[in-house]
């Protein structure tokens, strides 16, 4: 698990609700410290992540922010870090779980 949760916006451009998404997911990864969680927290470890994908899109619209639909554009190595790990780019579909 990393040790720090990495950006995801990008700043020059729309945020997509995939980011969101993303951001989202790896929130709830780094709380409840599962990567992917057992089939009998699947349905709070999904919850969760869709409350806090929907709070998040409401914070950043209040900021001004433009949220489009669209995919996760984040990619290993695009972060403001310089130690992006590639499971952070795995969207809230393609983890099992």
């Amino acid at each position: 698990m990393c040790r720090s949760i990495k950006p995801l916006r990008r700043s020059e451009s729309d945020t997509t609700t995939g980011e969101i998404e993303a951001a989202a997911l790896q929130f709830v990864r780094k709380v409840s410290n599962y990567r992917t969680p057992s089939a009998r927290n699947s349905e709070a470890f999904e919850t969760a992540v869709a409350e806090i994908a929907s709070a998040s899109r409401r914070m950043l619209e209040t900021l001004g922010v433009d949220v489009v639909e669209g995919p996760n554009r984040w990619t290993p190595g695009s972060g403001s870090s310089r130690h992006a790990h590639p499971h952070v780019a795995d969207a809230p579909g393609a983890a099992a779980g």
